[in-house]
Parts: C-alpha cells; structure tokens; sequence
C-alpha cells in the first residue's frame, strides 16, 4: 500500500487515499488531545458486569471524610495508616452496596416512581408542619449540587439495597441456653492453687565457646533476605491529560535506553528524572521513600536479580523497578552474633533448671503429696493471677494438675472446684445483645460471601495505582 502510494503520489486517487489516511491519524490524536480524560478508562472496580468509577470513590470519600471530627480528618490527610483505612472503608462500602444493587437488579426488584416521589414527601427535612414544601425541596438539592434525578436515583439505589441487604440485618433471637452458657463461662470462678518457680531463682556461669556454640546450633539468629534495588521516578501529575502525555512520552524515552543497554542512573539524568538506590530494603520494613509503596515493595520482592519492571503509572507519575542485588535469607556468622547469645543462653540454663524444679512439684502433686508455698486464691477469667495461670485454671478440669509458663516463670497450677456465678438480669440482657449481633454479622457476612462469588469483584490494578495508591 505505502509504495504504490510512493510511486503513484501525483495521481489524484493517491493523493485522496493519502488525505483519508493523515486525517484519520490526525483526528484520532486530536479526539484525545480535545476529549484528554474524558474518553480514558476511570474504571477502578468491576462488580460482576458492574463497575466503580473514581468519581463514586471520590463522592463516597467527600462524603466520609465530611462525618469525622477536625482531627480525624487531619489524620487522614497525614497518617498513612489512617489514610489507608479510610480508602478500605470507601471501597469496602462501594463494592457491598454494588454488590447488593446487582442482586436486586437480578432478582427483578423494581423500585416505582410513585415510591419515589412518595419517599420524598416523607422526608422531615422537606416538610412545613407535616407537609411536603417543594420549595425546601428545591433548595437543598440546589445546595447539594444534585439534580432532581440525581436525587431520586440515589434514593432508587438505597431502597434496593435494603431490599436486598435488609433481612441479613434483622437482629436474630438468641436462645435462653445460648445466653446462660455465655454467661455461666464468662463469669464462672475456679478455686486454685498455685506454686511459682521463676527463672530468675537460679544462678548459671558464664557460658564458654562451645556452649554458645551447641545454643545457636538450635536457637540461629536468622538474618531476613534482603535486596539492593533501584529505580527511576518521572514526576507527573496524571490527572491533567497535557502533564500526563509529556509524563508518559519522558518515561517511554528512559525506557527505551534501558532496554538497548543504558543503565538506570545515565536515562535518569538523561532526561531529568529522579534515580534512587537503596542498598538494604528488607521485607515489611518500613522505609522512607515517599515513592515505595507497600504495593512497589511487594511486586520488588516478586522479581528477580538483574531485573526491571515495565512502565508503572501512578497517580503522581511514572516509574520503573529495579533488583540489583538478591541477598537470601541465611543465619548469621556465629562470630557476628556471638555477644548477643551470652544473656540468651544464660535465660535458657536457668529456663531449663526452673523447668525440673516445676516439673518435681506436678509429680508430687499427682501422687497427692504436700507442695510447700502453693498460694491459694479464687480467679475469675480475667483477675486474680497471672493470666497464664487464668488460662490453665479455665483450660483445665476439676482436679487436674497443669504446668503453665509466662516467659520468666513456671506456675504449677492445681485446679479446683468452679464456681457457677448467680444469676445477674443486666448482665445476662447485655450478653444477649451482645450475641445477636455476632448472629446477624455472621448471617451478613455469609451473604456477602456468597454475592462475591456470584459477583466476582476485580480491581483494576492500573487505574487503582494510579489514582488511589502512591
């Protein structure tokens, strides 16, 4: 086609085949230059068939962030913690709400005009002395920046999702047996008797070479893989179209000389861009780099030694990965540990002596011999000993002697008689609440369960980098 174009570029059908061709590239690149945003994909979930725009997670956001105090709303603009349960919370209430819509959509359920407009004239806030004001009407959707359809498509979806949703949230009644077993369990008392034996009792030398040696043979010091990395960052704002473009077409260039052989460091200055080496990052540390995400993290340690990513678009520019080096987990030089190990072995040869001693007196016990310096006490679950005793006396049967350990001590714990607490209307009443709404969060989460399997929900990972994550 292009050569008989070449050889025939004077004839008039040449030269109108050449005129379809240059102003179908022409408009295409003008339609996204004129349209820029506009006709890219904003997509971020997909729902079944359904999809989640950023505009919704955007309104969903606004609307969040405008029902917290000055000082949630402060920290979730700082606190990348509080920032990232705020973006759980938007997308986990988007997707249970499209989840629910979709349900309802698939049911047949049908929500009327005339329940509509009825639901409307029902609202308080549209209401002078009992009666619907359309003027009041008018005015809070000029307010809101909603139009009249607007409005009743929001209503239309929170009515089908309480249709939908609204059964898994009756609160189920809970049996009587159910509240007096919780009841009898939380408020029970043991009688018990207790014996301590701290390892601190017990003195132990100086360990010698080869002790240590023989410890760290089965106790290592297990040094965590690490990995020297690098990469490039182009700076971008890719909510602008015009920055987006120069952005992409900068990054495109740096990677271009990567793959015909330039290094990392030389298409970085090249073109202007940020290139940073990091000698040690360690899994599930946390860094500094305001540009590593735990997302970037993860797909570094998903790659291998002498590798880069592909072109990676974020919200705030472009980036490309690198590993450098790979550093495999391994235990570390006995010689490089070897002064750490003395407190450590010395804790496990008194753990070891406190052990015989604990272990004596449960023999003594189960033979139904006298163990000196058993306290004897009344616990419930929560109070009066040490909560690993707490633990072994409500673990434990009625006469049974147990072993217990807190880490700087054994408890040789012997359980006695369980005492039934009496009877207390307020508390079993808050249990019983207590326990239906466990019921009905376990019936809701069951539901949900089995829309996501009908519905499957996908994240689009490029948008969402872009948009949502760093």
């Amino acid at each position: 086609m292009l050569e008989y174009l070449r050889n025939a570029a004077d004839k008039p059908l040449a030269k109108f085949l050449m005129f379809i061709l240059i102003f179908s590239f022409v408009g295409w690149g003008a339609a996204e230059w004129i349209f820029g945003g506009a006709s890219r994909d904003t997509t971020l979930v997909h729902v079944g068939n359904a999809d989640i725009s950023l505009q919704q997670f955007n309104n969903e956001r606004s609307q969040q962030l405008a029902s917290m105090s000055k000082d949630e709303q402060r920290a979730a603009y700082t606190d990348p913690k509080k920032a990232e349960q705020l973006t759980n919370s938007v997308m986990t209430k988007l997707t249970t709400n499209q989840l629910a819509l979709n349900r309802a959509r698939d049911l047949g359920f049908v929500v009327s005009d005339k329940r509509i407009a009825d639901e409307i004239k029902g609202y308080p806030q549209f209401q002078v002395n009992g009666k619907f004001v359309p003027w009041m009407f008018d005015m809070v959707l000029q307010n809101s920046g909603l139009s009249e359809q607007d409005f009743a498509n929001i209503l239309r979806a929170d009515i089908l999702r309480n249709m939908t949703m609204g059964a898994a949230n009756v609160p189920m009644r809970v049996p009587q047996f159910a509240v007096d077993a919780a009841y009898n369990a939380r408020y029970a008392k043991r009688a018990i008797k207790y014996s301590t034996v701290k390892f601190a009792d017990y003195k132990v030398g100086e360990p010698n070479d080869e002790q240590l040696k023989t410890y760290y043979a089965t106790n290592p010091i297990v040094v965590p893989e690490t990995r020297a990395v690098s990469y490039v960052f182009v700076a971008s704002d890719n909510s602008k179209p015009d920055l987006y473009d120069a952005g992409f077409k900068k990054s495109q260039q740096i990677e271009d000389m990567i793959i015909s052989g330039d290094s990392m460091k030389a298409a970085a200055n090249k073109h202007k861009a940020r290139y940073v080496q990091i000698a040690k990052l360690k899994r599930g540390e946390k860094i500094s780099d305001k540009v590593l995400s735990d997302d970037l993290i993860a797909k570094l340690f998903a790659m291998e030694s002498g590798s880069e990513s592909e072109l990676i678009e974020l919200k705030d520019g472009f980036i490309i990965l690198r590993v450098d080096e790979v550093i495999a987990q391994h235990n570390a030089e006995f010689n490089d540990v070897k002064k750490s190990l003395v407190s450590d072995w010395k804790k496990a040869e008194q753990r070891k002596q406190a052990y015989l001693k604990a272990n004596e007196k449960l023999i003594a016990l189960n033979k139904g011999e006298t163990v000196k310096n058993m306290n004897e006490t009344t616990v419930s679950r929560t109070e009066g000993a040490p909560l690993s005793v707490l633990n072994a006396a409500f673990a434990g049967k009625e006469g049974e002697h147990i072993i217990a350990e807190d880490g700087n001590a054994f408890y040789v714990v012997s359980v006695g008689k369980n005492t039934v607490p009496s009877p207390d209307k307020a508390k079993k009443e808050s249990i019983r609440k207590e326990l239906e709404k466990m019921s009905t969060r376990f019936v809701l989460d069951d539901y949900i369960q089995f829309l996501r399997n009908e519905y499957p929900v996908k994240i689009n990972e490029r948008n969402y980098n872009k948009f949502i994550t760093k």
